[in-house]
C-alpha cells in the first residue's frame, strides 16, 4: 500500500530533513529480459550482479544500479504517457565519458542525442524496449552558476569531437568504472504544478531549475536528482499497471526512516524511500 511521506517532528519533509540524498536502484519492467540486459551490459557498461528467470540486477562493485523485472504479460507503455523519460548514469569523470564515447562507436550504440548542459556533458540513448538512457559526467561543482537558489543549466551542442579525442587517447573502456552511480532520474508527468507539489512540497526536494515544461529537483547542492517534464506527456493520466517501463525509483536519504517506505507520485510512478547505506570503517 502507498503511504504518504510523514513529516519530521520539526515539520520538515523527508528529503529536506536529510543530510544527503541520492538515487539508489532504478527498476524497469521488461518483456525480453535477456535482450535488455545485454544492452545495459554491452552499451552502458554495467556488470551483471545476479540473475534468475524473472529478474536481473546490474551495477558496479556489487552496488545495484538497475533491476530488470520480466513480465511478458505487461502491456507495452506508450511513449506519450507518464513514466520514465530517462535513467541517467553518472560516470566519475570527463575522461570516463570520453572512454565510453569511443567505445560507443565500436559497439554501435543507438545514440539519439547529445548535449552540453553547462553543469554536465550528456549523451542520450534508448534501450531495446524504448526506455530512455543518459550517460553523463558532471563538470566541477565549483564551475556551476547559481542565482537565487537555482542553477544555470543550458542545452547546447556537445563537442563530441573533443570528447572522442579524450577517450581515444586514454586507456580503453572496460565497463562502467568504480564510482558510477545513477545520478538522476527524469520522469514524464501530466502537469507541472502537481509534480512540484509532490517532489518539492511532499518530499521536500529543492527546485533547482525550471525550463519551459520541466522542473528539476535536488538536495544537498546538486543540480538535480529528479526531473519532471510534460514534453511528450502533457495531460497524462495516472499510469495503468501492469505495464512495461519504470517500475520503481529508490530515493536514498540520510534520515531516520526506519523501514523502507513506498509511495507514488500523482501519476503512479513508484518512489521508494530508503536509508542511505551506512559507511563502514576498518
Amino acid at each position: 500500500m502507498d503511504t504518504a511521506p510523514s513529516k519530521k517532528a520539526d515539520g520538515s519533509s523527508p528529503a529536506s530533513a536529510s543530510g544527503r540524498v541520492s538515487i539508489g536502484t532504478v527498476a524497469l519492467t521488461v518483456h525480453d529480459i535477456d535482450r535488455v540486459r545485454l544492452f545495459y551490459e554491452t552499451v552502458v557498461g554495467l556488470a551483471l550482479l545476479s540473475q534468475d528467470g524473472e529478474t536481473a540486477k546490474l551495477g558496479t562493485e556489487g552496488n545495484i544500479l538497475l533491476e530488470l523485472r520480466r513480465d511478458t504479460a505487461a502491456r507495452r507503455r506508450s511513449p506519450r504517457e507518464a513514466g520514465l523519460f530517462h535513467t541517467a548514469f553518472l560516470l566519475p569523470s570527463h575522461t570516463d565519458l570520453g572512454r565510453w564515447s569511443a567505445n560507443a562507436l565500436v559497439v554501435r550504440a543507438p545514440i539519439v542525442g547529445a548535449s552540453d548542459h553547462g553543469v554536465s556533458e550528456a549523451i542520450y540513448l534508448s534501450d531495446p524496449e524504448g526506455n530512455g538512457v543518459e550517460i553523463y559526467a558532471d563538470r566541477p561543482a565549483a564551475t556551476w552558476t547559481w542565482i537565487n537558489g537555482t542553477v544555470d543549466m543550458v542545452s547546447e551542442a556537445l563537442d563530441v569531437g573533443s570528447l572522442l579525442a579524450v577517450g581515444q587517447s586514454a586507456d580503453p573502456w572496460r565497463g562502467a568504472p568504480a564510482g558510477t552511480t545513477v545520478g538522476h532520474v527524469h520522469l514524464q508527468v501530466g502537469a507541472i504544478a502537481p509534480a512540484e507539489a509532490f517532489y518539492a512540497g511532499e518530499l521536500g526536494l529543492d527546485i533547482t531549475c525550471r525550463y519551459p515544461g520541466a522542473t528539476f529537483f535536488a538536495a544537498n547542492g546538486y543540480h538535480h536528482h529528479i526531473a519532471t517534464n510534460i514534453w511528450n506527456s502533457r495531460g497524462a493520466e495516472k499510469r495503468s499497471y501492469p505495464s512495461t517501463g519504470l517500475a520503481e525509483v529508490e530515493l536514498r536519504l540520510d534520515a531516520e526512516l526506519g523501514e523502507r517506505r513506498s509511495l507514488a507520485d500523482p501519476w503512479g510512478n513508484a518512489i521508494t524511500l530508503a536509508p542511505s547505506p551506512k559507511e563502514t570503517t576498518a
